[in-house]
């Protein structure tokens, strides 16, 4: 709509259509014809707005009706002219309006994507402390267990292992007199037989306090009783004192096939490094329980200088769709009670703080292999 802050010419205030209806307006109120024109014309009347002739009336019938008629005309410009000016003001204030309703609803649309920005990063942050309680009571679990297994073979230790040396010493003793009886007994009686019987009573007891002492040595090497934190560790013998744990635990009825080749030491901490032997150990126990299987470890160096150590069992496998899961903190395909879900959890963070790595290849029906690599140079801080 044109704005009427410069001088408007008749048509900008009646078109050629409503100029006609006024012109046939007149006519029928005084029955003679009018017209107008915007030119100036001789012997018509001027027609002003504003004090500024627009136009020109005419009447050439009775030309005294010119200056009445133009009056008229004058009159209806004037309100014509004031509807415009309202009509003009509702629109700029409309526009105006619409413009600040469009610059609120900016305002307000970046401020709800101010908003949805940092829930997202409130969002991330939960997440991520959500992942560090958990680890964190991932390794307060660990700590915890081997705090427990070291308090343990702490005990062991100081409550066996000197009865197991007398025990042991008493026994050998025991052998000796045995042997100065048999001397002083005249041979061919029957206390020969007794006499035999008496010694492979003494070599079985001798054995299992042997035994005894071997045990309660691996439990003192997987909980690192005696050893600083960061050691150079000897892996074969982790693993052997890994095997023989858990081959206790299975009351000697599982048959670890153990195939250690020669590999270096390896800097790091001995009591984490066992416990993340023992978890894969266990796990590929557990899989072949009911099943007669067979659980295998091999050690290797590799010519990238990696250490590796494979884990076998020909258990039932894993499904396919539990393989992207297994390092999940608490997952577990075992019975409710039979298992934590934190064995391969915490076998992957010993890896990963060892500069190492582990994967897992599964196939249903036929069996799992894990294999755990460390870098025999790795240099911890």
């Amino acid at each position: 709509m044109r704005s009427f802050d410069d001088d408007p010419a008749l048509r900008d205030l009646l078109d050629e259509k409503r100029q006609a209806v006024v012109l046939q307006l007149l006519r029928e109120l005084t029955g003679v014809d009018f017209s107008i024109e915007e030119k100036a014309q001789s012997g018509a009347q001027p027609v002003e707005f504003q004090l500024e002739t627009i136009g020109w009336l005419r009447c050439q019938a009775e030309p005294w009706r010119q200056e009445p008629a133009a009056r008229i005309i004058e009159f209806i410009l004037y309100f014509v002219a004031k509807y415009r000016m309202a009509a003009n003001l509702h629109h700029d204030t409309t526009e105006a309006s619409f413009a600040e309703l469009q610059r609120q609803h900016a305002a307000l649309q970046a401020s709800e994507q101010r908003y949805k920005t940092l829930s997202e990063q409130l969002q991330q942050q939960v997440e991520e402390q959500v992942r560090q309680i958990e680890s964190a009571q991932q390794k307060l679990y660990e700590a915890a267990r081997m705090r427990a297994v070291g308090q343990l073979a702490a005990g062991v230790a100081h409550e066996i292992n000197n009865p197991i040396g007398y025990i042991t010493s008493n026994l050998r003793v025991a052998g000796e007199y045995l042997d100065d009886l048999n001397g002083a007994l005249k041979p061919g009686t029957d206390a020969d037989s007794i006499l035999d019987d008496f010694r492979a009573l003494l070599r079985e007891s001798i054995g299992g306090a042997q035994r005894i002492a071997s045990i309660v040595a691996d439990l003192k090497i997987f909980s690192n009783v005696d050893q600083e934190d960061f050691v150079p560790c000897e892996l074969n013998q982790l693993i052997g004192t890994a095997c023989h744990l858990l081959e206790a635990e299975f009351s000697h009825s599982l048959s670890i096939e153990q195939c250690l080749g020669e590999v270096p030491k390896l800097a790091g901490y001995p009591a984490k490094i066992s416990q993340a032997i023992y978890n894969v150990l266990d796990n590929a126990a557990r899989a072949v329980l009911g099943c007669n299987g067979t659980v295998r470890i091999s050690s290797h160096l590799l010519s990238g200088g990696e250490i590796e150590i494979t884990v076998e069992d020909t258990g039932e496998g894993i499904e396919s769709e539990n393989i992207g899961r297994i390092f999940d903190p608490f997952f577990t395909t075992r019975q409710v009670g039979d298992g934590t879900g934190l064995g391969l959890t915490v076998a992957r963070d010993i890896l990963t703080l060892h500069g190492g790595r582990i994967d897992v290849r599964s196939k249903r029906g036929v069996g799992t292999e894990v294999v755990l690599r460390f870098f025999a140079t790795k240099e911890l801080p």
